[in-house]
């Protein structure tokens, strides 16, 4: 058994290998590891600050502060006063002059477009050799950081440590830091452990808004980020993270992105020792994703808003050069996940996204999506183990509630056969609320879950609304207990060519794969209805023709024929809608089962080999759709779409010679003793007909004795 289990991984990985190519890195660094997690979250620090950064016109200054609380208001107008004298005018200039951990700096009410930092590379800074990015900017080492901070970053925080960066404002949109589409990263914080962000915006990059890398604790508390090509918030490679009260808008990734967080928990099954990463309180909205993290391990969200993206939420192993893959242990609870319908395909479909950032229209509410996503989805788990979703509130989604599928290791650049199936195992949806607000509104999603079927230990439970598959295994009461369950490692052949055609995406080249729903594809325009429709081309003309060479006297034959043929309309008409579910694809299979089955038992007798395995095959096609409708079948690497699939090319190779071959009597069964072919006994020493009384009569009554044979006694015992 184990021997034919890595077989068939290996036929498995082949087909996927062949079948499709890895996509570019989402978010593209130096190699970078986690930190030795010995650090802590950091705490907010009252108090006057050390250092005070102001514009020096104080008319625009007292306008700004004019509608404050008397006591804040009178608090700034005192800082204003004292950052005239020894402030600065910059934050750069601010972080620059820290010399020691623990320094807190503060911002005055204000709009920064830190002009000396704007200007574009020069000298020795404009011929940094490095490696390119798919994106175009440069992969720079931590040293070219320090050498050149401001080739790609309005404010660069390199190495500093515990150190404190606040807006004094009444809100944080009182305090803008705008990078005006000229820089990679509105603000970076490289390797400065112990940092916390509060109270501001930061908006206009063509990446990030706020990066926080190889960071061990950091606070991004009540900050908005907006506007940019990619992320809001990208944290990366960092421990002892919290994120609060945030909000985010505007991006063409995910306004939230906990990418490659510390993998703490890696190889702990269910028992999760503490997460690294921790968000809550924060609303991420009109995003093409409101959250998301390759490898965003032991990342616990709660209480936040996911609304209005393209999807809600997603965790993946789908792009290389993260560590800590395959991703795992994210808890989601407690969050409301809805309406997330939005699609900004349009903007790349009409070359909007074509032209330069700052001619895009992001302020006015365009987004310009960098990846393939199932639009109108809420959480979509792409190869990820561990995960858990309790307790969130998930309506309104046009498409479904939650995703799952597996991502082959070699997506991630590993090749080692035995790796390819380790996601999508162990994730559990337990106790959510679906299709109804907090408030009791009934506002349904239009699928519960769309799984691709692979993987093991996955289980839902409390699902209301349809689901694809419409049988899932069901969760109990502890982790790991699932009834229902199986073990496959590979998901079901037509929902992998989907995600194959529409993996094919490319922003820049304006690339959206005809023949994916998720950029528009109705009808037969779609990969799944295309596939249904050549099958049932191709059966269709293959079982026509079958019957009509050896079956067409046969009144079961000609029966079967029929329902045959029922079900092939049947398969392309439920091929139409993958994400809802109706009893068609079921009804199909089992006519398709039916005719396979009927056809094998009347054939049998003229072709008993290939009678059987047509038998066979009506067997596999009615498991199918048990194991699509009822329950899944437990113990099968692989489903038996995939073995019915593999039979089915056999079959139809076998049914056009068994058609073309000259049939036997019409309808007859043959004599035993008889060479079907020649018409002679085997063990006779010369020829002989065979004399027409002995041919055995069909059901349908006695057969055609074909031509008379000769009258002449003596040519009969010739």
């Amino acid at each position: 058994m184990p021997r034919i289990r890595k077989a068939l991984t290996a036929l498995a990985a082949c087909v996927v290998v062949l079948a499709g190519a890895a996509p570019a890195a989402a978010h593209e660094e130096r190699p970078v590891g986690f930190p030795d997690g010995s650090g802590s979250v950091p705490e907010y620090r009252d108090g006057e600050p050390d250092l005070l950064v102001c514009k020096s016109d104080r008319a625009d200054f007292e306008r700004r502060v004019a509608g404050f609380p008397a006591e804040l208001r009178e608090r700034n107008l005192r800082l204003f006063e004292r950052c005239q004298d020894d402030g600065f005018r910059h934050v750069q200039e601010a972080v620059d002059a820290v010399d020691e951990a623990g320094t807190n700096i503060a911002i005055l009410p204000g709009l920064y477009q830190e002009e000396p930092t704007q200007h574009e590379p020069g000298g020795e800074c404009a011929e940094l050799k490095a490696p390119d990015s798919s994106f175009g900017y440069q992969i720079l080492s931590y040293e070219q950081q320090k050498q050149c901070p401001a080739n790609q970053n309005l404010i660069a925080i390199l190495g500093k440590k515990d150190l404190q960066i606040e807006g004094t404002g009444a809100s944080r949109g009182d305090v803008i830091i705008d990078g005006q589409y000229t820089k990679l990263n509105v603000i970076r914080a490289d390797g400065s452990d112990g940092i916390y962000f509060r109270n501001f915006t930061a908006q206009r990059s063509t990446f990030n808004s706020l990066y926080i890398l190889a960071g061990d604790g950091f606070v991004i508390d009540d900050v908005l980020t907006r506007w940019n090509d990619e992320y809001g918030f990208l944290t990366f490679a960092s421990d002892h993270g919290l994120y609060k009260d945030c909000e985010s808008y505007g991006n063409g990734d995910s306004g939230i992105y906990p990418g490659s967080a510390s993998d703490v928990n890696s190889g702990r099954g269910y028992d999760v020792e503490r997460y690294s990463m921790e968000i809550t309180g924060c609303r991420s909205h009109h995003n093409m994703v409101g959250y998301s993290g390759t490898a965003g391990n032991s990342v616990w969200a709660h209480d936040n808003e996911f609304d209005h993206n393209m999807a809600g939420a997603t965790m993946d192993s789908a792009f290389p050069g993260h560590p800590g893959l395959p991703q795992d242990h994210a808890k989601f609870e407690r969050n409301l996940i809805h309406d997330n319908n939005l699609d900004y395909y349009r903007y790349v479909r009409d070359g909007t996204c074509a032209k330069p950032p700052a001619e895009r229209g992001y302020e006015k509410g365009v987004v310009c999506p960098q990846i393939s996503v199932p639009v109108g989805s809420g959480v979509i788990t792409a190869g990820g183990n561990y995960n858990l979703f309790e307790d969130n509130w998930i309506y309104g989604q046009q498409r479904t509630a939650f995703v799952l599928h597996s991502v082959p290791a070699f997506i991630r650049g590993e090749n080692s056969v035995g790796k390819q199936w380790d996601t999508s195992h162990h994730n559990r949806y337990i106790g959510n609320h679906l299709g109804v607000d907090r408030q009791g509104n009934s506002r349904p999603n239009k699928t519960s879950v769309w799984w691709d079927g692979q993987g093991e230990g996955n289980c839902w439970s409390d699902l209301s609304g349809p689901s694809n598959p419409p049988t899932l295994p069901s969760c109990g009461s502890s982790p790991g207990e699932v009834s229902g369950g199986s073990d496959r490692i590979v998901g079901e052949p037509v929902k992998l060519a989907q995600l194959l055609v529409c993996a094919e995406y490319d922003v820049k080249a304006r690339k959206l794969p005809a023949g994916c729903d998720w950029y528009g594809a109705r009808g037969v325009e779609r990969v799944e209805t295309q596939i249904a429709l050549a099958v049932a081309a191709v059966l269709a003309l293959v079982g026509g023709m079958l019957w009509w060479r050896t079956l067409r006297r046969d009144r079961w034959g000609t029966a079967a024929a029929g329902v045959g043929l029922a079900g092939l309309v049947l398969d392309v008409i439920g091929s139409a809608s993958s994400y809802a579910h109706t009893a068609i694809p079921p009804v199909a299979l089992l006519l398709l089962g039916l005719w396979w089955g009927v056809t094998g038992w009347r054939l049998r007798e003229q072709r008993t080999v290939f009678g059987w395995v047509t038998v066979g095959l009506g067997v596999l096609t009615l498991l199918d759709a048990f194991d699509k409708t009822v329950v899944l079948i437990p113990w099968t690497p692989l489903g038996p779409a995939w073995l019915r699939t593999l039979v089915g090319i056999v079959w139809v190779l076998w049914a056009v010679v068994a058609a073309a071959r000259q049939p036997l009597h019409a309808d007859a069964a043959p004599d035993p003793d008889v060479d079907p072919d020649q018409g002679v006994n085997p063990d006779a020493g010369t020829e002989q007909p065979v004399p027409a009384a002995t041919a055995p009569a069909t059901d349908d009554g006695p057969t055609d004795p074909g031509p008379d044979p000769d009258p002449d006694p003596k040519a009969a015992t010739a």
